[in-house]
């Protein structure tokens, strides 16, 4: 499998990977490397399978990704958070360092990437004590709380700790996870460089019969006003909030809930206790080919984030020119600003405290009342991501202060 030529090679350690179970930290890695083409180096990445339909090596894009693990036939999203599944998130951390070693031996890899430190910074480590003269880049992307990732990790402390202590460069999509790296000891240059959206695939008006196929899975009536949420069913998300905030408005406004995770059982019976089920549309998993279709067919984005690396959903909401509603909890603060929290910055969104369903009212009550001030408050959010979140844009900060520092000197 190794590529005809003296190419240099960067090793990726990703938890997962195309074309299945992935989420934004995936979906950055293959636009990002798609469009970091060089003659020179190439990409190589160790993953887990988790699915048996999958071959353990394939080319995908400019990535030769290599995956390991335990596997079940064709599994879902949430059956990799059951057990035996679930155990290979932890058995990976081991797994993936020796399988990067068999590698190198053939591929003589000159630098690694690791995608998020709880994920994949003890695998890096394990690796560079055997190869300390390999370069190391750490990207941070992780959602959950920095304490909750950190009482996870305590079994692998150690480690865990090193994975900050050792890499050439660590790039962060916040200043929230700047500011965390810098607490657990990071030594080197820390660059905060965010996630980018695919303009062309979220900006662009989609035809009426797509628009139409959407309205009709999400159950939308005539004269309904909709929110929607784009997200993992998880506590963090704050969906039950949102819910709670549905109580407190009009009938006719209702709810699209886009996603799979496992507080589905729970956001149903909750949905059942106020007696909104003709409010809520529960749609399930929504393909990325698709999903501006349903953004396009609803009204209002709201993710009321109880903490949050950075919300990949915002960007795309935003730039599909919906209004956006959400928390300043964690990297989103570095993007979504109104006159309240922002005095002075052209208000992108409308910001509301975590754990506040009144907020979320108050907020989609303000949206529809002030029609002319909501239409430059997407005027604003829709400039912003085409200044700040081109995926070209990203890609080129990526190659000059990350991945250059890996390759000088090779």
């Amino acid at each position: 499998m190794a590529s005809p030529g003296n190419k240099k090679r960067i090793l990726i350690f990703s938890m997962a990977y195309l074309p299945k179970h992935v989420g934004g930290a995936e979906i950055a890695i293959k636009e990002i490397t798609d469009r970091v083409v060089s003659p020179d180096f190439e990409f190589h990445m160790i993953a887990n399978r988790y699915d048996d339909t999958l071959p353990e090596t394939e080319w995908i894009g400019n990535v030769l990704v290599h995956r390991i693990g335990m596997t079940e036939h064709n599994p879902s999203i949430t059956d990799l958070r059951k057990w035996p599944l679930r155990l290979q998130k932890f058995l990976f951390q081991i797994q993936a360092a020796f399988k990067a070693q068999r590698l190198h031996k053939t591929y003589g890899y000159v630098g690694i990437w690791a995608m998020m430190a709880h994920s994949c910074g003890i695998p890096a480590v394990l690796f560079r004590l055997r190869n300390p003269r390999i370069k190391y880049a750490l990207t941070l992307q992780e959602g959950d709380p920095p304490e909750k990732i950190e009482r996870a990790m305590l079994p692998f402390w150690p480690l865990f700790s090193r994975a900050f202590k050792t890499p050439t460069v660590i790039q962060t999509i916040s200043t929230f996870l700047a500011s965390w790296a810098k607490r657990r000891g990071a030594r080197c240059a820390i660059e905060v460089i965010p996630n980018g959206v695919d303009i062309a695939h979220f900006a662009q008006p989609y035809d009426k019969e797509k628009i139409a196929k959407a309205n009709e899975a999400i159950g939308r009536g005539r004269d309904e006003v909709w929110l929607v949420t784009t997200s993992r069913l998880v506590y963090k998300n704050a969906i039950d909030d949102v819910i709670t905030a549905l109580s407190r408005l009009p009938v006719h406004i209702k709810f699209a809930i886009l996603g799979v995770g496992p507080e589905e059982k729970k956001l149903r019976e909750q949905v059942e206790t106020l007696g909104l089920q003709s409010r809520v549309s529960f749609v399930g998993h929504v393909g990325h080919d698709v999903l501006p279709s349903y953004l396009q067919a609803c009204d209002i984005f709201v993710r009321p984030s109880r903490s949050e690396g950075m919300g990949n959903s915002f960007i795309e909401a935003m730039v599909s020119a919906i209004p956006v509603i959400g928390t300043h909890e964690g990297g989103i603060s570095d993007f979504l600003f109104d006159e309240t929290h922002n005095p002075g910055k052209q208000p992108t969104g409308w910001v509301v405290r975590k754990n506040s369903p009144e907020d979320i009212a108050n907020a989609v009550l303000d949206i529809l009342e002030k029609p002319e001030h909501t239409e430059e408050v997407l005027r604003n959010a829709r400039g912003m991501v085409h200044e700040r979140f081109s995926w070209d844009n990203i890609a080129q900060q990526m190659y000059e202060r990350v991945f250059t520092p890996i390759l000088r000197d090779w």
